[in-house]
């Protein structure tokens, strides 16, 4: 059977999750501008840095929960590494729908609302009450993927 749109993109952002370098989450995330990707960000530590796997999980080590300080932590959230790497090679997401495997964060909901990004479907939730209220107000769309189900 053929899946919908939405069934696509939400299934690429879960195989793309499978890259993520993060011990606690994997995360993936797919930026799309009529339908076609632009994008792509899985979390996970920065570029040419070691691993977790390597060094250890800081948020572990420190005992932070979900959540919470999220500075404190070697890695990048999933949608904030799709938004740059559209940014350097020059992508406008104005108007795009981001697909992500969970509920964006504070920081990362911030950075999706500047892009102008208009709908976020997302599946696992995040606890993270200040990234669902920026949305409203923005009048950024967040939809809770259940899979295509009615």
């Amino acid at each position: 059977m053929r899946p919908t749109w939405d069934q696509y993109f939400m299934q690429i952002a879960n195989m793309i999750a499978t890259r993520s370098t993060c011990l606690r989450r994997s995360v993936g995330a797919v930026l799309v501008q009529n339908k076609r990707i632009m994008a792509t960000g899985y979390n996970g530590t920065l570029t040419k840095l070691p691993h977790c796997e390597i060094t250890g999980c800081l948020r572990d080590k420190q005992k932070i929960p979900s959540g919470q300080r999220q500075e404190l932590c070697r890695g990048m959230h999933a949608e904030a590494n799709a938004l740059l790497f559209a940014s350097t090679y020059g992508i406008d997401m104005r108007n795009a729908t981001l697909y992500s495997t969970n509920q964006p964060c504070v920081s990362c909901a911030k950075m999706i609302i500047q892009a102008g990004i208009k709908k976020v479907f997302f599946e696992g939730a995040y606890p993270d009450r200040l990234a669902l209220e920026l949305f409203k107000e923005a009048k950024v769309k967040l939809v809770k993927y259940n899979g295509g189900k009615k």
